[in-house]
This record gives structure tokens, sequence and C-alpha cells, in this order.
């Protein structure tokens, strides 16, 4: 008995739809690739002679003990580096637009590339210039990167209002196929739009699928002109019903993707190996070596003692608006719950009237709040006009800083939370206090204060499951975005 077949296609579809198969369009792929490919040429153009310009001027100057000069010589790494950047493949389809894969080729291929001009000018006797040599690596490599980054950006923004992403039309059971494109609608940005639904209700009967089910879907690919089928789960479909799925797609021009019952794993922790003909999906389980610990303190380290010799006089100022909004002390020192649980002093700058924490229950009562383990208050009256201002920028957070310092919090992490919100903890949640807290988190770039209690949870857990330092670096990137414009979600 074959499994009972329901069709549905997204209501946003056009009603020229139907004969969209005729006029396919291109890739998004493609004219992602030749953006990313102008970005590169750019970048590097600018990176190597900008840095040429300002060590060894404006006049031609040769490479000492060699008859090239260095407007040559800078030609010449141009085209090494993006020639090492097209055969390290960061500009495959598979890598480019997601994780940090492509940010480690592209800065590989920057390492090999100075590497072999190093052994080069060794063996030819060329002495190029100290300066110049080992300016032009770290500000191209860091502005490759940045401009892969700012490409994303623009991919990001173009796939919100709909273009430049991957159609596909789902697979599998009614609950299946709702939970992923649920999860998809919820990220614009992935690039994976549902155009189609092919749901299949195993409880009709053994979920085979039969040759004329193919024909089916293949009409319904060409009629949508989608870019792929996505299998949205096992339920309704056994290892043989997904091949040949896959044999009656055309080779190269549609996707065959297959969503795994695994939630917020990381790429980094994924590896495929083929075993035995079996596609075994091999998933690391986090771990935080010494190296890491050690690296991530020091990154915090460095990093706090730099931002509060820069912003001191920032500091200075928001201490004497403090002082004058009120009578009370210029910081305010709250218990939080830190690593592993243990209780620290968390630092802020006075946001509210004095005496406000005596306050809390009661708003919190009368907002019908006292149950939730986000104590939030709407609309807080407690809070001066300085402090509004103080938190809308989160300049009130800035004397964490300090905390960052002690080794009590981390530039990045779960934002540290009171006793009584721990409390409401289970045992998924109290997973957040594996890592030192964080002055910024993932949760507070991914939405701050709109995100209700399960959605922060869940931001929080990828980070501890998922943590690497260039992850902290893009939340830390985010963060300062979010400050200087901080739209209407932050209060």
């Amino acid at each position: 008995m074959e499994t009972s077949v329901s069709y549905q296609d997204s209501p946003g579809l056009s009603s020229g739809s139907a004969t969209a198969g005729h006029t396919r369009r291109a890739p998004w792929q493609r004219r992602y690739a030749r953006w990313v490919l102008v970005a590169d040429l750019v970048v590097i153009a600018v990176a190597v002679f900008g840095i040429q310009l300002l060590w060894l001027g404006p006049q031609t100057v040769g490479v000492t003990s060699s008859t090239l000069d260095y407007p040559t010589v800078s030609l010449l790494i141009s085209a090494a580096w993006m020639l090492s950047l097209a055969l390290s493949g960061s500009r495959q389809e598979r890598v480019i637009a997601y994780g940090v894969a492509e940010y480690r080729l592209v800065v590989a291929a920057s390492v090999q590339v100075f590497g072999i001009v190093a052994i080069a000018a060794y063996l030819t006797t060329a002495e190029l210039s100290r300066g110049y040599f080992l300016l032009s690596l770290p500000a191209g490599c860091l502005a490759l990167v940045g401009g892969r980054a700012l490409c994303r950006h623009l991919l990001a923004r173009q796939r919100r209002f709909g273009a430049m992403g991957t159609h596909v039309v789902l697979i599998g059971s009614p609950e299946e196929n709702a939970r992923v494109s649920a999860e998809l609608e919820r990220q614009p940005s992935a690039g994976l739009r549902v155009i189609g639904v092919h749901s299949l209700d195993p409880a009709a009967g053994s979920p085979r699928w039969a040759e004329e089910q193919s024909a089916v879907l293949r009409r319904r690919l060409d009629d949508l002109d989608a870019d792929g089928v996505l299998i949205s789960g096992s339920n309704a479909l056994d290892a043989q019903d997904i091949r040949r799925i896959g044999w009656s797609l055309d080779p190269g021009r549609r996707q065959l993707i297959v969503a795994m019952n695994l939630t917020d794993v990381a790429g980094p922790r994924l590896h495929t190996r083929p075993v035995a003909g079996l596609p075994l999906v091999h998933v690391e389980t986090p771990r935080y070596s010494r190296a890491q610990q050690l690296s991530k303190r020091a990154f915090d380290l460095v990093g706090a003692s730099a931002l509060v010799l820069v912003l001191s006089p920032l500091l200075a100022v928001v201490a004497l608006l403090v002082r004058a909004s009120g009578p009370g002390p210029i910081l305010y020192r709250q218990e939080r719950v830190g690593q592993g649980g243990a209780p620290f002093g968390m630092l802020k700058f006075r946001s509210m009237v004095d005496g406000a924490d005596s306050a809390l229950e009661e708003l919190l009562r009368a907002q019908g709040r006292s149950e939730s383990p986000l104590f939030k208050v709407a609309n807080d009256p407690r809070i001066t006009p300085v402090g509004r201002l103080l938190r809308r920028y989160s300049l009130d957070e800035l004397p964490q800083l300090f905390n960052v310092i002690a080794g009590q919090m981390s530039l990045v992490g779960p934002r540290p939370q009171r006793d009584a919100e721990v409390a409401f903890y289970d045992d998924e949640a109290r997973r957040r206090l594996i890592v030192r807290p964080g002055m910024s988190g993932l949760w507070q770039v991914s939405g701050r204060s709109s995100l209700g209690w399960e959605d922060a949870i869940r931001l929080d857990l990828f980070y501890v499951e998922n943590w690497s330092m260039v992850g902290d670096i893009a939340i830390l990137a985010r963060t300062f975005r979010a400050v200087l414009a901080p739209g209407d979600t932050a209060h």
C-alpha cells in the first residue's frame, strides 16, 4: 500500500510560476560568487598597493638585489593572492555564505601566499622591505575577511526581501514539514525558501516512494521553478525512498537536501564519513580544552583592558551624569550567578532610583511576571531619564569590563542572571553555567529584550555547545553595531 500524499504550494507564489521553468532563474551562487570575486580583487589591490604607497612613498622604488620594482612585486603578489583564493576553494558553492569555513580558507590561502613570497625572496636573494612585507599580510587578510563579511551582510539583506535564495519543496510527514518550514521562516538569512510542500502520511500505509510519485514531483519542480528538494525527516521515508527521490532530480540542476534530527549543532562539530556505503555523521561532543580556556581568557583580558583604556573619558562622563541624576551611588552592584553557580557582584552604572530593588517583586506581581524566569518589567517606572538613555545604548553595562578583568565574566557569553531566576532552571538550562557569563551574548545580538525565555535559552545553549574564537569576534562585531543602532528592542 502506498503512502497518502498531499500537495501544497506557498501562498506567496506568483501566478506566473507555473511557466517559470521555461525561463529558469540563474543560481544565486553564481551571482554571489561574482560579488565575492570583485570584493576580493578590490580589497587585495587596495591593501597591497596601499601598504606600498604608505610605507615606500609614491615614487617607484626597486627591490634590493633584484631587477624588479615594487609596483611589479605588488602586482605579482595580488595575482598570486587571487589565484590562491581560487585554488583554496574559498569561492565554491558549498563554502560561500555559510559558516566559518569560508573565513578559514581565506586566512589559510593568505598565509600560503606570503609563505611562498618569503621563500621566493630568500632563494632569489631579493631583499623586500620588511615593513611592506609584514604589513601587507595582516592588513590584507583582515580586509579580505571584512569584505567577505560585508558580502554576507548584503546577501542576508537580499534574502530578507525574498531574493538570492534556494527555492525548495519540502517532502516529509506533515509534522516534519511544519517544523522545518517554521525554522526556515524564522531564519530568512539562511537562504532556503519553501515554495511547496509534498506531505506524506505514513499512517495510511507502508511509506514507499513509487515511480508515479517521482513523475509528479518532477512536474511540480518544473512548475514551481524549484532549485531542489528538502527531505524534512525520516518518519515517512526510508533510505531507499530518499535514493529514488534523488534519482528523479536533474543532475547538476537541482539539489537534494536532507534534514537530520539534530538541532543547534554548528557545522565545525559535524563530520560526514562514508563507511561501508553508510553516510555516517560524526557529531563531536562539546569540549573546552585547556588551550581554548587560556585563549579565551587572554582575549578577554587584553580586550577588556584595551576597552577600559580607550573608553576612560566616556566612563568619566557617564559617571558625572549618573551623579547628577539623583541621590544614590554611581555604581550599582548586584549579586548574579556566575560560572559553575558561583555568585559574584556584577557592576553597572546606576540607571534607577535609589532603593529600586525593594520595589521589584511588587512590580512583577502587578504585571503578572513573577512566575517568569526573566525578571523584566515593562515600562519600568524606577528608571531615571539618564538611566533610560544609558540603557538604550548599553552604557550602563560598561563597568562590567572590570568584572571581565577580574575573571568573573567574559566579553562574550550567556548573560548572568539573579539567583531567583536561576531557581527556574531545569537540567538543560543549567548548561548555561558551564562557561563564564558574558557582557554580551548570542541572544542579546539576536533580539535583545524582544526574545522570550525559551528563545534566550536556546541561543545561549547553542553558544555554550558550539563556542569558537571566531564566533566570539562575530558576536562582538554585532554587539558594537547593535549599540550604535539599538533599534526598538533595546530597553
